[in-house]
């Protein structure tokens, strides 16, 4: 079976702004709008409770300074105050607390939901793509991405949400008193000090944006590498490479650690930058507090509220230059995430796509002058066109056989057939309906194929018989693997039915994964069969046996085999001959072999082949 050739891994991802990201993500948070509102409210409760405290401090500081308590009597100091302004600042504390953990309670659904929403809109687009696609993907790097953007959904809402809202409404507040109740040097000071820090974190991180980018990747180019290395763990023991794909992999770890080592030394200089900022802000604030104390404008606990301010507005931004990396990061993330979504689906459903309709048991299928070619270019040329003009009908119930030589384009009228890809040219259609005016889910529902390169999921073998028809009972699935002679096998293994195929179903043999698929097709019951090389991977006994079962099952159902082997297609009603992407002969096994022409030499060298391996 002869794959389409692969082109350059397709671009996934295209750099779109920050605000076009955000944009993206808006809908999947305002499914919620009550529960936002509702968040944004306690958020708002919890900094404005959180500045009401230094106010409660300064209270207490100003009732316990010397001079105050001189002139108020012991019972008033030992009473009043703890009972009012320590209660009250106790309160305040524990207000702060209560409307933060709040706030997260009702915001968790909000965020984890637009996570599930946006991973599973992904998944379902990422299996509506076509086959193109898929073949020229590189798996590790996709499913990094959707890891990576769903995380970024969360690290973005989480920063968001509990640092960067709570600081600038803090900030708001803050600024506010300084300005009502102060020297207009405090809130100078502190809004100076704030612009140059926001200018010197976005400068330099939007200059480290680019190294973490390029990180990115270097990792998936890496973990691209490692994923696909073990995927064919058996090729790379076969050709002992192991050394060589130990230093590929090597290789693409060590530009990420080059990558990674200048992305932390210009972090050290984006922190070195803040703390300096700061230092100097806090600092003049300080002295400029400290001097009206000393003239009387101030008192102690002026200075105690405006030191308490600084620590509650300068610590979390001493974190501002993190926290805008991560967002930064984020969105990134959540670009290559939202990327995927915009991947053109080659294969579609037409609006008003109606369900097939299948008249009989067994329907009739027609190629009509089917044109096909994989690897288009820009203009829409085929850099190899694979079909010409090939024209075929299987009657209601027969048996029609396609033979030929490897590339002769047999195991792309599978596909066609099961839309996999658009024809270029001419149309296929089920019982007269052109299968690209009806639903995909329906046209493969009534398809069931036995493929020649069969490829399990990493689960017991009762689930991948019962994938055919997902809700089978045991016993039906029981009655379909004896039906592909593979019960006794199974019931002779340890765990049964429950025992696990491992990776790809490498731990199965050809055969027996073969076998599991012809169980599968049988437990699906479709009203089309296509055998494709079905029992390639058999033995001469085996293939005898799944021969006269697959001819009982096919009995009344229209049926495609794509062989290579002619011995296991010449009861055929009909068989095409295929070159070179045309058909050249057509006929029944005996009339084909009286034609003498490209068939009968098949059968000459085939005949000739099992001779010398008898």
């Amino acid at each position: 079976m002869r794959r389409p050739t692969a082109g350059p891994a397709p671009q996934i991802v295209r750099q779109k702004s920050d605000w076009q990201v955000l944009r993206t993500l808006l809908p999947y948070l305002f499914e919620h709008k009550a529960r936002v509102a509702l968040a944004l409210l306690m958020l708002a409760a919890a900094k404005g409770a959180n500045v009401g405290v230094p106010l409660v401090m300064k209270a207490i500081v100003d009732r316990l300074a010397p001079g105050a308590v001189a002139q108020q009597s012991a019972a008033t100091v030992a009473i009043v105050v703890p009972a009012a302004l320590l209660v009250g600042y106790g309160l305040l504390r524990l207000a702060t607390t209560l409307f933060t953990e709040l706030r997260e309670f009702v915001f968790a659904r909000v965020t984890q939901g637009a996570v599930r929403k946006a991973a599973i809109e992904v998944f379902r687009h990422l299996h509506a793509l076509s086959l193109r696609f898929h073949l020229e993907r590189q798996t590790g790097g996709v499913t990094r991405d959707i890891e990576r953007g769903t995380r970024g959904i969360q690290s973005l809402v989480s920063y968001t949400l509990y640092s960067i809202l709570p600081t600038l409404i803090e900030f708001g507040l803050i600024i506010g008193i300084l300005v009502a109740r102060y020297d207009p040097w405090f809130a100078g000071i502190t809004v100076v000090a704030l612009v140059l820090y926001i200018g010197w974190t976005i400068s330099v991180t939007e200059w480290r944006t680019g190294l973490r980018r390029t990180m990115n990747e270097l990792d998936s180019s890496a973990s691209t590498k490692a994923i696909d290395s073990l995927l064919n763990y058996e090729t790379v023991k076969y050709f002992g490479n192991e050394d060589w794909e130990a230093r590929r992999y090597d290789e693409s770890m060590a530009a990420w650690q080059r990558a990674a080592i200048r992305s932390q030394t210009s972090l050290s200089l984006l922190n070195t930058g803040q703390s300096a900022i700061i230092a100097m802000a806090v600092t003049a604030i300080m002295w400029r507090a400290t001097l009206g104390v000393v003239d009387g404008r101030m008192t102690l606990g002026d200075l105690v509220l405006v030191n308490a301010f600084m620590i509650q507005l300068y610590v979390p931004l001493n974190f501002l230059g993190v926290i805008y990396r991560e967002i930064k990061q984020s969105i990134a993330d959540m670009d290559r995430l939202f990327g995927l979504l915009e991947q053109h689906r080659e294969v579609a459903d037409r609006p008003g796509a109606q369900t097939l309709a299948i008249r009989s048991r067994a329907p009739e299928v027609r190629f009509e002058q089917v044109d096909f070619g994989y690897d288009k270019t820009a203009d829409g040329a085929h850099k190899r066109q694979i079909l010409f003009g090939v024209g075929f009908t299987i009657a209601p119930g027969a048996k029609l056989a396609v033979v030929g030589h490897s590339g002769s384009g047999k195991s792309t009228l599978a596909r066609l057939l099961f839309r996999f890809y658009d024809v270029d040219g001419g149309r296929i259609t089920i019982d007269g309906q052109d299968i690209r005016d009806v639903t995909q889910q329906s046209l493969r529902a009534a398809i069931g194929i036995v493929p020649q390169d069969t490829v399990l999921f990493n689960d017991s073998i009762e689930y991948n018989i019962a994938y055919g028809r997902p809700g089978a009972s045991h016993d039906e699935i029981v009655a379909a693997a004896r039906a592909a002679h593979i019960h006794d096998f199974i019931a002779g293994l340890p765990d049964g039915y429950a025992t696990v195929v491992g990776e790809r179903g490498l731990k199965l043999s050809g055969g027996e994964k073969q076998r599991v698929a012809i169980a599968r097709t049988i437990l699906k019951n479709p009203a089309i069969l296509v055998f494709d090389e079905a029992t390639s991977a058999l033995d001469t006994r085996s293939e005898q046996a799944i021969q006269r079962e697959l001819k009982a099952i096919a009995s009344d159902r229209t049926t495609l085999v794509i062989a290579h082997r002619l011995s296991t297609v010449v009861d055929a009603d009909e068989i095409l001959v295929l070159d070179k992407g045309r058909v050249v002969e057509r006929g029944g096994h005996a009339a084909l072999l009286a034609l003498g022409g490209l068939y009968a030499q098949m059968w000459a060298l085939q005949g000739a082949e099992r001779a010398v391996a008898a």
